[in-house]
């Protein structure tokens, strides 16, 4: 039997994220947090249930349940749901599927996600709840920052750096020593060959700043 788990999410992320817990056999998923559809409570969900929302934290810590892995992509919502989770008296488990090549040199934080095919090569550091999505690659001596999320697809080059909350695209690369802002998103497909400024919206060949962002992350 593995450590009990709870995955706050139970959505399209969140089945990923119950597929890589399942193959690593370290967590058994408890059950599935949704705060945002009530109504969902007592459903069933990738072979557990619903749960409830955050209300059944007491509950959770009665049943022995300490871990809690975040299942969606909001960026702003995974940092401070984070904090509360912790203020809470849990730990952010971090799921990494066996298919992911990680250099052993690579620091990963709590929370973060690495799925099927991703590849982070040597001198990297991902930040806590980091999503490293489906065969995105993250070249060496990159930086990214807490609360990212790298889209499948995505190719950082070297010593990149991805600050708090940034959100890269599907498909989107990004050139070597470039600099992604805090909360802006880049655009699926983009060719980055510029720092991206803090809290915009860049897409495009070359990528460009199209206009602000208006929220810090994407769902």
């Amino acid at each position: 039997m593995g450590t009990p788990l709870v995955v706050w999410g139970a959505s399209g992320h969140a089945r990923v994220v119950a597929d890589i817990i399942g193959l690593s056999k370290e967590y058994d998923i408890v059950g599935f947090l949704d705060d945002v559809n009530p109504e969902r409570c007592g459903t069933e969900f990738c072979g557990a249930r619903v749960l409830g929302g955050r209300e059944t934290f007491d509950e959770l810590r009665r049943q022995g349940v300490q871990h809690v892995i975040f299942g969606f992509g909001d960026n702003r919502a995974r940092l401070t749901l984070g904090n509360l989770a912790r203020a809470e008296g849990f730990c952010l488990a971090t799921a990494v599927h066996p298919s992911a090549t990680i250099a052993a040199d690579v620091a990963i934080g709590s929370g973060t996600v690495a799925a099927a095919g991703a590849v982070i090569n040597p001198g990297a550091r991902i930040g806590d709840n980091v999503i490293i999505n489906t065969c995105a690659c993250v070249d060496h001596e990159c930086l990214v920052d807490d609360g990212a999320h790298v889209g499948p697809g995505v190719r950082l080059g070297g010593k990149v750096v991805v600050e708090r909350g940034a959100w890269i695209g599907i498909g989107a690369t990004v050139r070597e020593d470039v600099v992604i802002g805090a909360h802006s998103i880049v655009g699926a497909g983009a060719v980055v060959v510029a720092n991206v400024p803090a809290r915009v919206v860049a897409y495009g060949v070359p990528a460009t700043v199209r206009k602000a962002a208006l929220t810090d992350g994407q769902g």
